[in-house]
C-alpha cells in the first residue's frame, strides 16, 4: 500500500479548503439554522452492555429504538417534517443502535454486522457538518466498509459529538474535539469490556482526526487511521502517546496565519516527519474515501482486517 505522489488534484483540494477557512471565520452560521434547533426529549439512561451477547444487544437495540421513536414524535409535533422523516427511517427493527440522543444536532451509534461474534471492529468517527440530517453519508460509508470486511467483523458508525459546521468559526479550532474525546475513550473502554480480544480500529475522517489526538492516549486499539485530515494538533506519531499503528491517507492540509490567530492543526499526517504509515487514498474527493470501488476503501478494509505488513 505505497503512497501515491502528490499531484495537481491534491493542490487543488488544498486551495479550495484553504479558501473555506477565512470564510468560516467571517461568516458564522446562524444558530437558528443549526440542526440543534429541533427539540428532542432527554434520552433514557442506558447501562453499559456487560457482554456482547445476542440477548444483551437485542435488549439495547430495543431500548434505543424507543428513544428514536420518541424523538420522531417530538420533531413531528414541532412541525419539522424533515427531521421526523429522518428519525422514522431510523426506527425499524432492522436498524441496530447502541445509543441515540436527538438533541443538539444528534448523537447516535449504529452497528453494522454482528458485534456478538466480531473479532474485528471498525469505529467511524466523522468530521464537520455531520448531524442527524446528514447522517446518511456516514451510514453509507459504514455500510460500504461493512460489505467489504465481511463476516467476522462489525462496523460502528459513531456520531458521538456535535461536529462543527464547515462554514463556522469552530472548524479551525479544537474546541469540539476537546469535548468529544472523553466520550470516545469511554465508548472504546465499553467495547473492550463487552468484546474482550476484539481487534478495534477507529477510523477518523477530516475534523475527526483532531478528536483522535485528544482521545488516543490510553486507547486499547490496534490502529488509528487518519484520512481527509487537516492535521491532528500534534507534530508526530510519538506525541499521540499510543501503542497502536497510526495510518494516514493523503488529503488537503490546512494551516493559515491570520492577523490575530493561526488556524489549522499542524503537521500533515501524511508527511514523512509525522511518522504515520501512509496508504493510497486514490484520486477521490474529500468525501469519497468510503465510496464503493475506491482505492481508499480497499486499503481501509485491509487495515481493519489486519492484513497489512
Amino acid at each position: 500500500m505505497a503512497s501515491r505522489p502528490r499531484g495537481s488534484s491534491s493542490r487543488l483540494r488544498r486551495t479550495l479548503l484553504a479558501a473555506l477557512v477565512p470564510a468560516s471565520v467571517a461568516a458564522p452560521v446562524s444558530a437558528a439554522a443549526r440542526p440543534g434547533a429541533v427539540p428532542a426529549p432527554v434520552p433514557a439512561p442506558l447501562k453499559p452492555v456487560p457482554a456482547a451477547t445476542p440477548a444483551a444487544l437485542d435488549a439495547r437495540y430495543a431500548a434505543v429504538r424507543d428513544g428514536v421513536r420518541a424523538a420522531e414524535r417530538t420533531a413531528a409535533a414541532h412541525g419539522d417534517r424533515g427531521r421526523a422523516a429522518v428519525l422514522r427511517a431510523m426506527a425499524p427493527p432492522g436498524r441496530h443502535f447502541l445509543s441515540f440522543d436527538g438533541r443538539d444536532g444528534g448523537r447516535t451509534v449504529e452497528v453494522f454486522g454482528d458485534p456478538a461474534r466480531a473479532g474485528r471492529i471498525a469505529v467511524l468517527v466523522p468530521g464537520s457538518d455531520t448531524s442527524l440530517d446528514t447522517y446518511g453519508r456516514l451510514r453509507a460509508g459504514a455500510m460500504a466498509l461493512g460489505r467489504r470486511v465481511g463476516g467476522g467483523a462489525a462496523v460502528v458508525a459513531r456520531l458521538g459529538y456535535g461536529t462543527p459546521g464547515t462554514l463556522s468559526p469552530e472548524v479551525p479550532t479544537p474546541g469540539r474535539a476537546d469535548g468529544a474525546a472523553p466520550r470516545l475513550r469511554r465508548f472504546v473502554r465499553e467495547v473492550n469490556a463487552a468484546r474482550p480480544g476484539a481487534r478495534i480500529s477507529p477510523l477518523w475522517h477530516s475534523y475527526g482526526s483532531v478528536v483522535c489526538a485528544r482521545a488516543a492516549p490510553g486507547l486499547r486499539v490496534a490502529d488509528l487511521v487518519l484520512y481527509g485530515s487537516p492535521g491532528v494538533g500534534v507534530d508526530s506519531v510519538g506525541r499521540l502517546h499510543t501503542r497502536a499503528t497510526v495510518w494516514g491517507a493523503e488529503a488537503p492540509h490546512i494551516r493559515l496565519h491570520l492577523p490575530f490567530t493561526t488556524v489549522g492543526f499542524g503537521t500533515d499526517p501524511v508527511s514523512k516527519g509525522f511518522g504515520a504509515r501512509v496508504f493510497d487514498a486514490g484520486s477521490g474527493g474529500h468525501s469519497d474515501y468510503l465510496k464503493p470501488g475506491s482505492a481508499a476503501l480497499t486499503n481501509l478494509t485491509r487495515i481493519v482486517a489486519g492484513r497489512h505488513a
